[in-house]
């Protein structure tokens, strides 16, 4: 399942980039190329912007997932934790890092985008 949503982000932003790129070589006007151009920028920076923020997000539980371990192997007296607690953290750990891959294929496709509007608008 890890792998087919990773997959799925991947074909998502895949047709996102196809379809911009599509667009805006159909488009023969370079005022109405250049305007699509822009929106599709403003559009990107704002998804980069909430990509960057989930990077943030994700340092916060990782710093949590460390207090969590730390805690429960004060609270067991040197390790000898219950399988379920140790499970929760290790999902948590890997839905975290599952996330960051996901941020990292989204940032990639945005900065593939953002070349391509750049070069659009630079180009007549």
């Amino acid at each position: 399942m890890r792998l087919f949503s990773f997959a799925y982000r991947f074909a998502t932003n895949f047709a996102f980039l196809a379809a911009i790129y599509m667009s805006l070589n159909y488009i023969e006007k370079y005022s109405n190329r250049a305007v699509l151009a822009i929106v599709v920028l403003l559009y990107a920076a704002l998804r980069a912007a909430s990509a960057l923020r989930s990077f943030h997000f994700f340092g916060r539980i990782e710093r949590l997932e460390a207090e969590a371990r730390r805690i429960i192997a004060l609270i067991t007296e040197g390790g000898a934790q219950s399988p379920l607690r140790k499970q929760t953290v290790q999902d948590v750990a890997q839905l975290r890092r599952d996330g960051e891959i996901k941020s990292f294929i989204d940032l990639f496709f945005l900065a593939a985008i953002t070349l391509l509007c750049v070069a659009k608008i630079v180009t007549e």
